[in-house]
């Protein structure tokens, strides 16, 4: 039985909590943590757990007994508390985003790789069937070399989401919606199209004057052989409609779900290719669904890492891929031009404090709550085809 700490019991923490419920017979939660104490007592009492209760992680970690840790804090602790908990023995499973530098991303995975402990990056998407199974079809080749993606990572947020004590500011949240909402979709652009080459980027902000971070930005990454992409980034998109859209050298494909195919005419103008529509659909439909999905699947998928001695699929490594693309978007806004990548230690944009001195304050954040009365959340599409169309 894997014993189990949740370190943050805010917003996000009943996507874990939850998940680990879903596995009773392989793990049990004993001990919750978090620098508001009532919190975990009130997500013990509201979910039904008998656990330990601790206000800090350095207390959790002298004090409690257990093997694997979900870590749910804002941003900037990320790195300091996983870093401890793995030099402690334990395993580990950090919130997006890893972190908001890829100095503290190499700082946890030193830390991983020193203790030999499990060291797992939530991006729950990977885990839903149109994400899972758009990656087999690219990786099939049946639609040939991507040309162009097209990533719409729209959220809408009020203008009090960003009254948050730690949201809203550069040191503290690390970064506006590139960082803490694209985070998801550019995750799924790494590990569909891995690293580009060059990077452009606008930001803004357009609606959220209390916060000192972006509510809105659009890339251009460059790839090899002439490729691009495009990533939207946003809290300001009414409808949060978000979609993932390849286009290869024989046919577009996309979540939500939608295949349209062409081959040329003798003037060069498009026919619909059918029987490629076809083919691919068929190998939709004939797919396999997961088991399990969002945190439950990747939590299935961190335990089973445990159990069997092998690695999750969401590694640090490919925590820190992500990061190093927000980080280039972010190089590339704040200097308004071209960056290239990969970015390198010696790089200003390295380090959290660089990309701090660097980074463009839209607003000056002046007031701000402790917590919200409401901590019910929502965290993104589940990009079926059918749910958009009602």
């Amino acid at each position: 039985m894997i014993k189990v700490a949740v370190i943050g019991t805010g917003g996000i923490s009943p996507a874990h909590i939850n998940a680990y419920l879903a596995f009773t017979d392989r793990c049990k939660i004993v001990a919750l943590c978090d620098i508001y104490p009532e919190k975990c007592e009130a997500k013990a009492k509201e979910f039904g757990l008998k656990v330990e209760i601790f206000n800090s992680h350095k207390e959790l970690l002298e004090k409690a007994d257990f093997d694997l840790v979900s870590i749910c804090t804002p941003p900037f602790c990320h790195a300091e508390i996983a870093v401890d908990c793995l030099n402690a023995g334990k395993n580990v499973i950090v919130e997006k985003p890893m972190a908001a530098s890829l100095e503290e991303c190499d700082k946890m995975i030193a830390a991983q790789k020193q203790s030999n402990k499990v060291l797992a990056i939530i991006a729950q998407n990977r885990f839903k069937d149109p994400i899972w199974h758009l990656k087999k079809i690219l990786d099939s080749g049946k639609i040939g070399r991507i040309l162009h993606a097209q990533i719409d990572s729209h959220w809408w947020r009020g203008h009090c989401y960003y009254d948050l004590w730690w949201r809203g500011l550069w040191e503290k949240e690390g970064g506006g919606c590139t960082l803490n909402h694209a985070v998801h979709h550019i995750d799924m652009l790494g590990w569909m199209l891995g690293m580009p080459q060059k990077v452009q980027a606008l930001l803004s902000n357009a609606a959220h004057d209390n916060a000192e971070v972006e509510d809105i930005s659009i890339a251009a990454l460059q790839y090899e052989k002439g490729a691009v992409a495009q990533v939207t980034s946003s809290v300001i998109h009414h409808g949060e409609e978000q979609q993932i859209i390849f286009q290869g050298e024989k046919a577009r494909i996309s979540a939500p779900w939608k295949v349209r195919a062409s081959v040329s005419t003798s003037n060069g103008f498009p026919e619909k290719a059918e029987s490629l529509e076809e083919e691919l659909t068929q190998d939709i439909e004939n797919m396999p669904t997961l088991a399990h999905t969002g945190h439950e699947g990747e939590i299935d998928d961190v335990l089973t890492a445990l159990e069997t001695g092998g690695q999750p699929l969401i590694t640090g490594e490919s925590g820190r891929l992500t990061i190093e693309l927000i980080t280039a978007i972010y190089k590339a806004g704040f200097e308004q031009r071209t960056i290239s990548l990969p970015i390198e230690k010696g790089d200003p944009y390295y380090t959290a404090k660089g990309i701090q001195d660097h980074a463009i304050h839209f607003y000056e954040k002046t007031g701000s709550v402790t917590n919200f009365a409401n901590d019910k959340i929502t965290v993104g599409s589940d990009y079926d085809s059918e749910e958009r169309e009602k």
